[in-house]
C-alpha cells in the first residue's frame, strides 16, 4: 500500500504491522456535523476497510474536543453548560456516523477525562526544558524544538499568519516568541477550572490530542491525521511537545483530507457556509452520500453541489441493478492500495457493472451495500 505523507511530502510505502494503530481529530461538539467532518471520517472508514481486507486489525481513536475556547464561546451564548452542549452534538454526531456506516471507532474519548494524563504530560514537557511557566499558564517554546515545522514545512511568516487564524492567539503578551503555544491557560471566571502545579484552569487544545493519543495507543502511532487544515497550527504543535515529553517519534505516517467548499468556499462553522449529514439523510440514501464524498480524491479540495448526490444515486442504483459478485473487486483493491485512489475504485466497478458483472463485494470493500 502507498500513501501520501503530509511530512515527506511523497507518496511512500505504508507498511504497519499486524495492528495499525491510528488517530484521527474528532469533533469539537459545538454543532452538528457537516460534509467536511464527513469527508474526513469516510477516508479513515475506507482507509480501514482496505487494512482489515489486506489481514491487519485496526484500532481507530477519535476524540472528543469537549473543552476549548470555541465550545466554551457557544455554551456561552446558548446560556448552557459546555458538557450539555458537547452530550447533545455527540449524539448527533455519532447518529449521523452510523448512518453513514462508518465502523465503530476504537475508542472515542472525551478531552474532560484526560485531566491527569494532560497535567503529567505537561509536567514532562517542563523537565525537557521545552516548555516555561509565565501569567499562570505554561507555554511550549517552539524555538527550542530544532524539528519544529517538520509537518508543514512552513516559514515563520506562513506559520505565524495560520497561528492568527487558527486560534494560536501570536499577540498573547505572555508569550516569549508569538510562535509558542499554550500547554495550559488560567480559565475566565465562567468557565471550567481544574487544579494544577501551575494553578486552576485548563488545557490548551493541541495537549489533549496528544495526552489522548499516547493514553490510548502509546507513545508512537502509525498513522494520525484529519482536515489539511488541521496540519498547522494543530498537528505541527502536537508532534512537536509529544516528541519533546517523550524523545520518542509520535506518528510514522500523517495523512490529511482536502477541504470541501461550498460556492467556492470552505465550509467552516465559523462562516456557516455548512451542508449538515442530518440534512442530507432526510433526503438522500447514505450509500449516495458515501458515493458523492468517494467519488473525490481524499487529498484534493471540492465543491460541493446538488448534483453530486443526484449523480451518486444513480451510480448506486447501476450497482445494485448489477446484483452479487466480486467483480471489480481486484482492480478496487489496486485502486485503494495507490494512495486511497477511491475515483479510480469507484470506475473500476462502473466498468464492471455496465458489462452486466455483479459488484457487490467490492461496493462492499467500499462500505456501500
Amino acid at each position: 500500500m502507498q500513501l501520501y505523507d503530509t511530512a515527506q511530502e511523497a507518496v511512500v510505502p505504508f507498511e504497519p504491522g499486524p495492528t495499525v494503530k491510528m488517530y484521527t481529530c474528532g469533533i469539537t461538539p459545538y454543532d452538528s456535523a457537516h460534509l467536511g467532518h464527513a469527508a474526513t471520517y469516510l477516508t479513515y472508514d475506507v482507509l480501514q476497510r482496505r487494512l482489515r481486507d489486506r489481514g491487519h486489525d485496526t484500532q481507530c481513536v477519535r476524540n472528543v474536543t469537549d473543552v476549548d475556547d470555541d465550545i466554551l464561546r457557544k455554551a456561552r451564548e446558548l446560556g448552557v453548560h459546555y458538557l450539555d452542549l458537547a452530550a447533545e452534538e455527540v449524539s448527533r454526531f455519532d447518529s449521523d456516523m452510523r448512518a453513514l456506516g462508518l465502523l465503530p471507532a476504537f475508542s472515542e474519548p472525551r478531552a474532560t477525562s484526560a485531566i491527569p494524563d494532560i497535567l503529567g504530560f505537561i509536567g514532562m514537557v517542563l523537565e525537557s526544558g521545552h516548555a516555561y511557566q509565565a501569567g499562570g499558564g505554561v507555554y511550549f517554546a517552539a524555538s527550542s524544538f530544532e524539528a519544529f515545522g517538520q509537518i508543514s514545512h512552513f516559514d515563520r511568516a506562513t506559520m505565524l499568519e495560520l497561528a492568527g487564524e487558527r486560534g494560536g492567539n501570536p499577540g498573547d503578551p505572555h508569550k516569549r516568541d508569538p510562535l509558542d503555544f499554550v500547554l495550559w491557560q488560567p480559565s475566565a471566571p465562567d468557565e471550567p477550572a481544574w487544579e494544577s502545579l501551575w494553578g486552576p484552569g485548563r488545557p490548551g487544545w493541541h495537549i489533549e490530542c496528544s495526552a489522548l493519543a499516547m493514553r490510548e495507543l502509546g507513545e508512537t502511532i502509525d498513522i494520525h491525521g484529519g482536515g489539511s487544515d488541521l496540519i498547522f497550527p494543530h498537528h505541527e504543535c502536537e508532534a512537536a511537545q509529544s516528541e519533546a515529553a517523550t524523545g520518542m517519534p509520535f506518528v510514522r505516517h500523517w495523512m490529511h483530507v482536502g477541504m470541501v467548499r461550498l460556492g467556492g468556499t470552505k465550509m467552516s462553522k465559523s462562516l456557516g457556509n455548512l451542508v449538515f449529514v442530518h440534512d442530507l439523510l432526510k433526503d438522500w440514501e447514505a450509500p449516495a452520500i458515501r458515493l458523492a464524498v468517494l467519488g473525490q480524491h481524499y487529498r484534493d479540495s471540492w465543491d460541493w453541489t446538488d448534483d453530486l448526490m443526484t449523480a451518486a444515486t444513480e451510480r448506486l442504483s447501476r450497482w445494485r441493478s448489477a446484483g452479487a459478485g466480486d467483480g471489480g473487486l481486484e482492480e478496487a483493491r489496486a485502486a485503494l492500495d495507490r494512495d486511497l485512489d477511491t475515483p479510480a475504485a469507484l470506475e473500476a466497478i462502473d466498468d464492471v457493472a455496465a458489462r452486466g458483472g455483479g459488484v457487490s463485494a467490492a461496493a462492499a470493500l467500499l462500505g456501500i451495500s
